[in-house]
């Protein structure tokens, strides 16, 4: 694999943010590039990803080489970038597979009405009668207000 790995991942979603927040504190921008495709100045066409649509079925990463890693694969290769290597070397374990892989499709089915849970950035999204959520990068602008009703303090 070739240092930074970027992955693309669903802001919106409160156990991706809970994910994602151990990420940040273990990775530098070096190997982990960590890219929130829920923000509204997001564009699939200027990342050269895929559709959005596709991004947000399954997780999506993208080595410094051009090389894709989807579903379990993106999140092993995330773990690895985090130093996460025993993690990650179990999720890519053939044996397992046949679990896995049924969960993590379970997962994504779900994924989509997680909004409801608590999200782990809270009430600190939120002001008045919006929320916000964070820009793509490791600064705390937000860009993305979201009506406060969805989130739980």
């Amino acid at each position: 694999m070739h240092w930074p790995l970027t992955l693309y991942y669903d802001g919106a979603c409160p156990l991706c943010a809970r994910e994602i927040a151990v990420l940040r504190r273990r990775c530098s921008v070096e190997r982990l590039v960590l890219v929130d495709i829920s923000l509204a100045d997001f564009d699939p066409q200027q990342a050269a990803t895929p559709p959005l649509a596709v991004l947000q079925a399954r997780l999506h990463a993208r080595d410094a080489a051009g090389h894709w890693y989807i579903g379990l694969q993106a999140t092993a290769a995330s773990w690895q970038a985090a130093g996460l290597r025993r993690s990650a070397w179990l999720l890519q374990r053939r044996w397992l597979q046949p679990v896995l892989q049924p969960l993590y499709v379970a997962f994504c089915r779900l994924r989509p009405h997680l909004g409801r849970l608590p999200h782990p950035q809270g009430a600190s999204r939120c002001t008045e009668e919006t929320c916000t959520t964070q820009s793509s990068d490791h600064a705390k602008t937000p860009t993305r207000a979201v009506h406060k009703d969805h989130f739980v303090q």
